[in-house]
């Protein structure tokens, strides 16, 4: 399994950035995909999921609205489209395969286990 985030950088506030995943290793289509974002020295945060079937997402509260996650199974890639950025939103951006990685984050065993994409939103 390899997961490679591209797309990060340095943002002003209320920009818009779009990060790409991609997948290789396992079949890309048949599996549940995330972006987790963490800062440095906290936990990771569970931020958006996109579902193996019809497309349907789910996001956390603190980007709903903001951020939007689509995937292109062709092309074994998934995308992260983040506007309206706030520098809270500063942090190393992960993607993440499965229906149960926000579960992981919540009971502590989740670890990234790819490179993951620094976003930074600052003036």
């Amino acid at each position: 399994v390899q997961l490679v985030e591209s797309g990060g950088g340095l943002v002003q506030p209320g920009g818009s950035l779009r990060l790409s995943c991609a997948a290789s290793g396992f079949t890309f289509k048949s599996y549940y995909m995330n972006w987790v974002r963490q800062v440095p020295g906290t936990g990771p945060e569970w931020i958006i999921r996109i579902d193996n079937g019809p497309g349907n997402t789910e996001a956390a509260d603190s980007v709903k609205g903001r951020f939007s996650i689509s995937r292109d199974n062709a092309k074994n890639t998934l995308y992260l489209q983040m506007s309206n950025l706030k520098p809270e939103d500063t942090a190393v951006y992960y993607c993440a395969k499965g229906a149960d990685v926000r579960r992981m984050i919540r009971v502590g065993t989740f670890v990234p286990t790819s490179q993951g994409t620094q976003v930074t939103v600052s003036s």
